[in-house]
């Protein structure tokens, strides 16, 4: 299997973003862009392709994903958010912290409103929530390096179907997370 590569600039910005929703609609697994890491991207309430991404990050199916979400409308349609937290959420989000809140379904569940254009607008366009976990093979870190990123994918079984190549991305880590289900509220990564 070869994976298709797509580079992102200005000019192709709008077909690969049409791309893009139409692979994930298709339940596709894509490495994308983020604000902080290259990020392995699916429709969220996608049961195949959430297990798929699973297969390609080989992650523990018992440790969760984080969830992208376009705005706070889509957070509490997945989250119980009570006006503190949402208070707080307003001041952080569109941004590089991940908020551990009640799931409406049940336990706990990890949402995150980025701040990239791309995913924003890929968001937007598909009206879905999307996974939001970084694009590496568990126990390897998370990397903003394109050839980094590719280089854990080639030549294995499971591999995503699509790379948004945005070239290097500027240093940074994986999003903050906060649990914002005890108080006082815990840092769980910083």
């Amino acid at each position: 299997m070869v994976m298709i590569s797509l580079k992102l600039t200005e000019e192709s910005f709008e077909d690969i973003l049409k791309k893009a929703v139409e692979a994930i609609k298709a339940g596709g697994v894509l490495v994308c862009p983020t604000d902080t890491v290259y990020g392995l991207i699916c429709d969220a309430g996608n049961k195949e392709a959430v297990k798929r991404l699973f297969e390609i990050k080989r992650r523990d199916k018992n440790k969760p994903v984080p969830i992208f979400v376009k705005d706070m409308k889509m957070a509490k349609k997945i989250a119980r958010i009570d006006k503190e937290q949402e208070s707080f959420l307003k001041k952080v989000w569109p941004g590089k912290l991940t908020a551990v809140l009640k799931s409406k379904k049940r336990g706990t569940v990890g949402l995150r409103i980025p701040d990239y254009k791309f995913v924003n607008r890929l968001l937007l366009k598909t009206g879905r929530p999307l996974t939001g976990t970084s694009a590496n093979v568990s126990g390897i870190p998370g990397s903003t390096k394109i050839k980094e990123v590719i280089s854990q994918f080639q030549g294995r079984k499971n591999q995503p179907d699509l790379i948004i190549n945005a070239g290097n991305l500027k240093k940074s880590q994986a999003s903050t997370v906060v649990d914002l289900t005890v108080l006082p509220p815990k840092i769980i990564r910083p």
